[in-house]
């Protein structure tokens, strides 16, 4: 089943959204505008959006007043999409050429400044300082994340502490805002969207896991880009952490780089998951999956709350 049904019923609004983030992403530069709607229509599953209007469920639902908030959020992950795959040097994404491969680094660095002050824009017509305050706050970490991603590139000697705190930053924390923001914006007690932040944050956590996992299951038709990827850029995930608790594979963990050959990335990519890593990998993000449902007790029974907990089901048992 595709994801897209679990949330079918909010079709109309979520085309609304759709729209809105083309207005948003248009621009009186001719190559901002046609970059920005490239990235735009490379597609994506919407989930951040989703979260958002979900959320709002728990409060006075008015799409009016939400889709600011889901134009917003989506926005910022887009910008985010941009600069990193700058910082990777990526070609791929969803199985196109990125901003930076079919122009350049500058025109993508660009793009992406423009994505993110178009979302800021659009959280000033959210009437509530503590939302602007919240979102003010994510920003600052998704950029120190940002930071800390690269300067731990090939740092093969990291601790679990701090690959959990990067894919915090990198994933969990604008998934967790997002159901937040939602509830904040429909005015929903302030128990309800603190639950919806931990919800949010134990979905993204085993969200990524489950997309760090992928990157050496998968094939580049199903990721959209070179399997392994991950790895030759020097991004130290969960599977190559407990792989490296075998001397062995971490001795030759320790001598990728950028360039190495597809046969010898292709052998290190099976020493990986014939070492066991992959399944301790999908049972760290199994625990967080039992984390986010637990978050949902409480909440009031509803359609709204069977969504969000079958979101977080397919969201954390992904597989090839």
């Amino acid at each position: 089943m595709k994801v897209q049904m679990l949330y079918s019923f909010l079709k109309k609004d979520i085309d609304l959204i759709e729209k809105e983030l083309e207005n948003a992403v248009a621009s009186n530069s001719t190559l901002i505008k046609q970059a920005s709607v490239n990235l735009l229509k490379a597609g994506g599953k919407r989930i951040r959006p989703v979260f958002v209007l979900l959320g709002a469920k728990f409060g006075n639902y008015e799409i009016e007043r939400v889709k600011n908030v889901a134009v917003a959020l989506e926005l910022i992950h887009m910008a985010s999409l941009v600069h990193d795959d700058v910082i990777d040097d990526s070609k791929l994404r969803r199985g196109k050429p990125t901003v930076q491969a079919e122009w350049d680094n500058r025109i993508a660095m660009y793009t992406g400044d423009y994505i993110l002050a178009s979302a800021l824009e659009y959280i000033t017509k959210v009437d509530d300082l503590s939302a602007h305050q919240i979102l003010a706050d994510t920003l600052v970490e998704v950029c120190v994340g940002e930071i800390e991603q690269i300067k731990d590139k090939y740092r093969f000697n990291q601790n679990l502490r701090c690959y959990l705190r990067r894919i915090k930053r990198k994933t969990a924390l604008l998934i967790a805002v997002s159901c937040q923001l939602g509830a904040i914006a429909a005015g929903a007690s302030d128990k309800i969207h603190r639950q919806l932040f931990r919800f949010g944050y134990n979905v993204g956590m085993s969200y990524q896991i489950i997309d760090d996992i992928l990157d050496f299951t998968g094939t580049e038709k199903q990721l959209g880009k070179p399997a392994g990827e991950d790895l030759r850029q020097g991004n130290v995930t969960l599977p190559v952490l407990f792989a490296m608790e075998d001397p062995a594979i971490k001795k030759r963990l320790e001598n990728v780089h950028e360039h190495m050959p597809k046969s010898e990335l292709a052998a290190t990519i099976d020493m990986i998951k014939q070492s066991g890593a992959i399944e301790k990998s999908y049972e760290v993000s199994r625990c967080y999956l039992v984390k986010a449902l637990d978050s949902l007790h409480g909440l009031p029974d509803s359609r709204f709350k069977k969504t969000l907990e079958d979101l977080a089901r397919y969201m954390g048992k992904r597989k090839f």
